[in-house]
This record gives structure tokens, sequence and C-alpha cells, in this order.
């Protein structure tokens, strides 16, 4: 049985030019049979746990899962057509992101110690797609991207911004310096509050440890621009028409949304590794959803797909996750440490291979642009 399994799983590695035992970078090496166990009878989430086991390695995962993803079908990275077909009935007929389900991402995710994001997110403390077109460093990509955001959403000084999911506050940070706006931002993550509060200008931000779902117009009032950027993936399917509902009542008239997300052209269950360790209970749309969810709420007045940065972005923070793990990690905790390293290059192969998943940003009005307003990308 153990001959059979390591024969298979080195069919599977060979028909996307990877060798076991190879010596180019993309090869792997294995340092424990159980790991063909793992990879013939749990698929992805296997791969996952063998590596972070230290039951294999390789020198350029970002490589060996790039060649691994374009030759395999949809059903067999998804974990087997059963497997597929059971997460999405789990997701549209199970609320996963209400009550603790809906803070658990917090927990196990964002309420992480804060030097590692400072270390791997750089300055702007932006854990989300930069945007590269004329940047040659990670600074520049996320200033670049910001700026686009403000941009689209036509800020001008004095208006007041909603930053829904706001993380470490670095986009509120940047809207008040650079476009003289009032921003209030909420999260779910304690440990974001606490760092937003501490670093945002107090007299010109609000940072509040809140859900989306507890925003009020009565209580919090009401804004010219909304920003939600890669909190979209939080929400659910089964809430995106409250979402919508909740944006819309928060905007003005006159306001723009913009929603930046990970996004998909065809239903697919989130890898099953990287639901049980990186982001649980996470969801990523497909186009058809949020056009329907949008319908009678809002009108869709960009949607730009910019997936490809995604790559560089990752690739950015690796190098800094690895320059932190050095005296942190590495040493204390080889697992999890294994387990970053594994999540920041195989998710940047995943926007490498431009089919599998994509980065939008998408531009909403309820009634309209404002008159006057030019969209600059």
């Amino acid at each position: 049985m153990a001959s059979s399994l390591k024969s298979a799983v080195a069919r599977s590695l060979a028909d996307a030019d990877i060798i076991i035992g190879g010596s180019r970078a993309w090869d792997i090496t294995v340092h424990d049979t159980r790991m063909y166990t793992a990879l013939a009878t749990s698929g992805s989430l296997g791969a996952g746990e063998s590596y972070m086991n230290g039951w294999w390695d390789c020198d350029a995962l970002d490589q060996m899962a790039e060649r691994y993803l374009r030759s395999i079908s949809t059903s067999k990275i998804a974990g087997g057509r059963f497997y597929g077909l059971l997460e999405r009935i789990r997701a549209k007929y199970i609320d996963l992101q209400v009550g603790l389900g809906g803070r658990e991402i917090a927990r196990v995710h964002y309420d992480l110690p804060s030097d590692l994001f400072e270390s791997m997110l750089g300055p702007t403390m932006n854990y989300s797609c930069g945007y590269w077109r004329e940047a040659n460093d990670l600074t520049t990509a996320q200033n670049a991207k910001m700026h686009l955001i403000c941009r689209k959403l036509g800020l001008r000084p004095g208006m007041r911004v909603l930053d829904v999911g706001c993380g470490w506050g670095g986009l509120i940070q940047f809207v008040v310096r650079e476009y003289s706006c009032s921003v209030v931002g909420i999260t779910v993550s304690a440990e974001q509050a606490r760092y937003a509060s501490k670093k945002c200008n107090a007299s010109s931000s609000e940072v509040y440890l809140l859900d989306y779902r507890d925003l009020r117009p009565e209580t919090h009032g009401t804004f010219d621009a909304i920003t939600s950027v890669g909190m979209l993936e939080h929400v659910g399917p089964r809430n995106y028409a409250r979402y919508f509902d909740i944006m819309r009542r928060l905007l003005k008239p006159s306001g723009l949304l913009l929603v930046q997300s990970f996004g998909r052209e065809r239903s697919e269950p989130v890898d099953r590794w990287i639901n049980r360790y990186i982001f649980p209970n996470s969801y990523v749309p497909n186009g058809t959803e949020l056009l329907t969810a949008t319908r009678g709420r809002f009108i869709v007045e960009d949607w730009h797909n910019f997936g490809a940065d995604y790559d560089r972005t990752l690739l950015a923070w690796h190098t800094n996750f690895e320059n932190w793990a050095i005296d942190k990690w590495k040493v204390t905790a080889p697992k999890r440490y294994r387990m970053w390293r594994y999540y920041l290059l195989t998710f940047a192969a995943g926007f490498r291979v431009r089919d599998r998943v994509q980065l939008w940003q998408i531009v909403l009005s309820p009634e309209g642009v404002p008159k006057g307003y030019v969209s600059l990308r």
C-alpha cells in the first residue's frame, strides 16, 4: 500500500514537472513517508499539514505550487468533487459568519502580535494587494493603491469616510493626512482596534471594535464615502444582501462605496488548508453573486481587476516575513513558521495562475456618480 501511494503521488507531481528528490528549485525533498498518505487521502489539506510537520521541503514553494495548480482540475485542488459539493452546500445554507463564527478570523489570524504585521507589511500597514503599475517596492505600491482608492471615491477635504474592516488603521491615517477627511474605522479584531486607535489621529478619526452589522445611521451618522478593503471575504454569501443594505443606509445619496475583494469567476469552496489554518469561515465571491446582491441597491460604476499585482505583493510580504522570522518563529515555533511560509508562497502562486482567483476593486453608487466626478486609475 505504501509503495502504491508513493507511486501515485509521484505520478501526479511528475505530471506537473515536479520530481521527488529532483535538483531543481521547484522539486521536493521528502523527509517522512507519511507525506504520501497525507497527500493521497487529504489532497491540499494533507499537503499543507505535512509541510507544516516538516515531512517535505521545497526551495521554491511558489514555483512548485504554480506548476501544480496549472496541471490539475478544479475538483482536484478543492480536495475532490465530493468535498467541493459539501462546501458549496455548507456556504449556501449555513451562515458561517454569524456570532462567534464571524469573529473566529480575528482570533486565529488578526489578533496575532502586531510586530509580525509591522515587519511583514511595512510602514503602510496595508494587509491587501498593492498597486504595482508604476511601483518598484512594496511601500510605493501600497501608497499607490491607497491613492487609487481615494481618487476613485473622489475624496475632497472635509468629507466624512467610513472604513469597514479598517485593519491596523493604515488607510485611515492616509486619508486623514493626504486628503484632509475625517474617518470612522471598524474592525472585529481587538488587537487591530487597539493598534489603530493608538496610531490614528484622534481629532480626525475614530476606531471602534464593531461588527458591520451593528452599524446604524442614527448612531454613527452617514458618510460621503465608504471603503471596504479585504473584508468582503469574511461576510459570506448568505449575508451579501444585508451587507449591501447596511452600506446603502450609511452612504449619502451622492456618495460612493468602494469594495476591494478576492473574486472568482465560478463558485468554488475555499481551499481546505486555508480555511482551517489561515482564514476560517471565509468565502470568495463570484461576480454573479455580487451583481445579484447589489441589484436594486447600487449602480456598478467601475469594476477593476488587478489580481496579478497580488503575486508581487505576497512575495514582498514573504521576504519581510522571512527577515522577521529568523529571530522569532523559525527556531522557537517552526510549525507556525512553516505554516505562514506555505500560506504566503502558495497564495502568490494562486494569483499567478490567473484563472484561480482575482482581485477586484468595485465602485458602487446609490444614484449615479456625483456631478463632475472623474475616476482616475
